[in-house]
């Protein structure tokens, strides 16, 4: 109408925000600086002169609405299907979790008023972590208190003398409260994997104290039968000695054995490296405790009050251990064929066993993940996103479902989403550990009837995890390299339809498929030419019409706006209407787009992604109801079949079972050097090969129960689960190396011809502190074992399930094969006083 083109609009537009220093003006005392207002409100705007005509001033009123309108949403939010906005708070690296969400919390406290004059209803527990670290921290607190208390039974039935059991008892407390504020002063926190640590040690740090009183209340009773009987003092002292040796060394077996497990790199030794660290100040602590505070507490309360007889659950036990052992050791064969047999069929089921990096996490938060097809709009999006929340909404278990479509402006680098791409953060009721184990399965479940968009859901842990190893928030991804994009699009959507098939595979998802759909506008030369336009001028029109054009901010106070310029007629017209967007030529002509370029539909890439300089294309896929070592190996075997990879191009398995596999072969290797190191202690304690042999053999015995435990609770090794067969081949040697010490002990010191008969009696004396030191370790991890699906217990729980599986199988391989080993295979003999002098004993 007004012979007008969007270059006037805008340069007026420009000229109507622009701020320009004014200068200063000098009087004779001054120098007093300019200073111009230009008008910040929309009206004022829309007066300023475009051009002028016949009709006078043609401003930008008479050619454009000016308002004030936000920018376009790249994001929005919904709360239980209700528009909202979703904060995320994120804490400092090293802050305490549970100050944090107190100080946040109070905050919010102060502003509630205030959001609720203004009509705004405030969820503030739309996903609080705290609560899982609470939850998980109590639960490791009450299995350490239950796991004290057993033991602290266990002890008095057994020892059947309130004073005995409140000496070997102090070890406890004393021994973990070392453990604690050592942890402090290195800056290592309370938390579930340190608590784990100590609920481990828990029965080990009574094993010293137990082996050392119950050596000296034998001493004492055979004392007391004694014509003349010795001092108390020097009976004491020789009792501490007898079994110093092997308190010490033992103890230093299951340090060195821990170390691989505290030395773990990467994200696993994150995790174990804490548990490990207490767990070797509990059991260093207990050490100092047996060899200082129980000899003199023994000596102050046991001299005068210990009683002739032995308990009556000893002396009962003794004495059917003995009759039992007799018939074993007269048939030697088969007590050592049923042992290899069992070490046999033990080792048999190993190869049987599934694999995963961590057990689940019993979280009661999950984020479920909607993509549909590049390109969906966000009205759209939050539209399924209502009718998902509406599903969820349904199950029982579920407190809260908050949507996130797309993502914010200005939102970290890293959350990149486009609107086609939702998180909803559900939070679930407080549920038993059952109904947690299956959540994940109702909530995909409920979802399953949804076409068009892949839907995954992990709890937020999980994802964390997951996000480390793989880079997404599936645990497996597979990664596609190559320079040609389409080889590489055409492949990876090769391997997704190949993983499909894959038996326990889940929401497979290509990460950048190339369907976003887009408008091609290609510009003729020639026509361009023929109307005196050239190339930026029109894709500047264009720019302005779709994207808007900023010509300038206005400020208000501290908060700052863009003038943006757009061409709101075109963007209503549609696609159709593109062709058709006036283009002002030189001549004042008007012409249309399609007569300078080629507009068509065509789709692109929504993003091209890169990693270490290279192209890529990965492809995302979850894990159910198979583990996860089991699942890639057959996807990586049915991917090698089937697809035969272009030129150039080469596939990358990255995700929690490259990250186990790498853990395992790093705690292996390193568990191997330790062996090593634990073989020269044990070649100082035992005084040949055979004894050597003798008390490792022990070690299968122990791998026995671990592997029927496995069996038992599912078949699946976890790092935790291996983690638990180291920490129980450090527990059993320590009852080998008191089995074997004493042999010794009975030759060389009492002076016993080694036979049948003393190997019977030796292991007789040592009935006692064996029975104890496992009822007491075993009764410690009880709690943590059948709780192992509650929330904190999760990793720890299948470690404990392990240990206490081979406690069983090597206590009572212990005490009937090994005394049959030792009878047969034995070789005690009786250390000359020039060799003691020498130091070789």
């Amino acid at each position: 109408r007004f012979g007008l083109g969007m270059d006037d609009v805008v340069a007026a537009a420009r000229r109507a925000v622009g701020v320009r220093g004014a200068g200063f003006i000098s009087t004779p005392n001054q120098s007093i600086t300019l200073h111009t207002e230009p008008s910040t409100r929309a009206a004022d705007i829309a007066r300023t002169i475009v051009a002028r005509g016949d009709i006078g001033g043609i401003t930008l009123g008479d050619v454009a609405d000016v308002i004030d309108a936000p920018k376009p949403a790249v994001g929005g939010a919904a709360i239980m299907a209700q528009p909202g906005v979703i904060m995320n708070i994120d804490e400092q690296y090293g802050a305490n979790t549970l100050e944090v969400t107190r100080a946040v919390e109070r905050a919010l406290d102060e502003l509630r008023p205030s959001l609720a004059q203004q009509g705004a209803v405030l969820h503030e527990r739309l996903f609080r972590p705290a609560d899982f670290i609470t939850l998980a921290t109590e639960n490791l607190r009450s299995s350490l208190i239950i796991g004290a208390v057993l033991v602290v039974v266990v002890l008095f039935l057994f020892l059947f003398e309130l004073r005995t059991a409140a000496i070997c008892c102090t070890a406890i407390p004393i021994s973990l409260l070392a453990a604690i504020i050592v942890a402090q002063l290195y800056g290592i926190t309370l938390n579930t994997m340190t608590l784990g640590g100590l609920a481990i040690a828990l029965g080990e740090v009574v094993d010293d104290a137990v082996i050392g009183v119950e050596n000296i209340t034998r001493r004492l009773r055979e004392n007391m039968r004694r014509a003349q009987p010795r001092p108390a003092a020097r009976v004491i002292l020789e009792a501490t000695y007898e079994v110093r040796s092997a308190v010490v060394y033992a103890t230093f077996a299951v340090i060195l054995v821990f170390l691989p497990v505290v030395t773990l790199s990467g994200i696993a030794g994150r995790f174990f490296a804490p548990l490990g660290i207490t767990y070797i100040l509990a059991v260093s602590a207990s050490l100092v405790v047996a060899l200082t505070a129980t000899p003199a507490l023994s000596l102050l309360l046991l001299p005068q009050r210990t009683r002739e007889r032995e308990p009556p659950v000893l002396r009962w036990t003794r004495r059917q251990y003995e009759a039992v052992l007799h018939r074993v050791v007269r048939w030697p064969r088969r007590a050592i064929g049923v042992a290899l047999l069992s070490t046999v069929g033990g080792l048999a089921l190993l190869p049987t066993f599934g694999a995963t990096f961590l057990p689940d996490l019993q979280e009661s938060h999950f984020i479920v993940h909607m993509s549909a097809i590049p390109g969906t709009s966000l009205e759209e999006a939050l539209r399924m996103g209502a009718r998902i929340t509406e599903e969820l909404a349904k199950l029982p278990i579920v407190r809260s479902v908050a949507q996130r479509a797309g993502r914010a402006e200005l939102a970290a680098a890293g959350d990149t989403h486009g609107p086609h791409q939702s998180e909803f953060e559900v939070d679930l009721q407080p549920v038993s550990a059952d109904a947690a184990a299956r959540a994940k399965a109702d909530l995909l479940e409920a979802l399953a009837d949804f076409p068009g968009v892949n839907i995954s859901a992990n709890t937020f842990l999980a994802e964390r995890v997951n996000e480390t190893f793989s880079g997404y928030t599936t645990p497996v991804a597979v990664n596609v390299f190559g320079n040609d994009l389409g080889a590489i699009e055409d492949t990876a959507q090769n391997i997704a339809g190949v993983l499909r098939g894959v038996s326990g595979v889940a929401s497979v998802e290509v990460q950048s498929p190339s369907s976003l759909p887009q408008l091609t506008i290609r510009l003729r030369p020639t026509e361009l030419l023929r109307w005196g336009l050239d190339p930026l001028q029109v894709i500047d029109v264009i720019h302005a019409a779709y994207q808007g054009d900023v010509v300038g901010q206005i400020h208000e106070g501290d908060r700052v706006f863009d003038v943006l310029v757009t061409l709101a007629a075109a963007r209503e017209a549609g696609v159709a209407g593109v062709g058709k967007l006036p283009i002002h030529a030189r001549d004042g002509a008007y012409i249309t787009l399609d007569q300078v370029a080629e507009v068509r539909e065509t789709t692109g890439r929504y993003e091209i992604q890169h990693q270490g300089g290279r192209r890529l294309q990965s492809v995302t896929l979850d894990v159910e109801g198979r583990d996860l070592a089991a699942v890639v190996a057959d996807a990586r075997r049915q991917i090698d079949a089937k697809i035969t990879l272009p030129e150039g191009i080469y596939v990358e398995f990255r995700g929690a079972a490259e990250a186990q596999a790498t853990a395992q072969r790093d705690l292996i290797l390193k568990s191997i050097a330790a062996g090593v190191g634990i073989v020269l202690l044990l070649s100082v304690v035992t005084r040949n090969w055979r004894n050597l042999l003798l008390t490792m053999a022990n070690l299968p015995f122990a791998l026995v129960g671990g592997v029927l435990a496995v069996l038992l609770s599912g078949g699946l090794l976890s790092l935790g689960t291996l983690v638990g067969f180291v920490t129980l081949f450090g527990i059993t040697l320590r009852n080998a190396m008191m089995m074997i010490s004493h042999y010794e002990h009975l030759v060389d010191v009492e002076g016993l011809r080694w036979s049948a008969e003393t190997a019977v009696r030796g292991a007789a004396d040592r009935l006692a502190a064996v029975l104890m030191t496992s009822l007491v370790t075993g009764l410690g991890l009880f709690p943590l074992a059948i709780g192992m699906q509650a929330p904190g217990r999760e990793i720890e729980g299948p470690m404990a399930l392990v240990i206490l599986g081979g406690l069983v199988t090597s206590t009572v391989l212990n005490l009937l094969i090994l005394p049959v080993l030792a009878a047969r295979y034995g070789r005690f003999e009786a250390v000359s006083k020039e060799q003691s002098a020498l130091g070789l004993s």
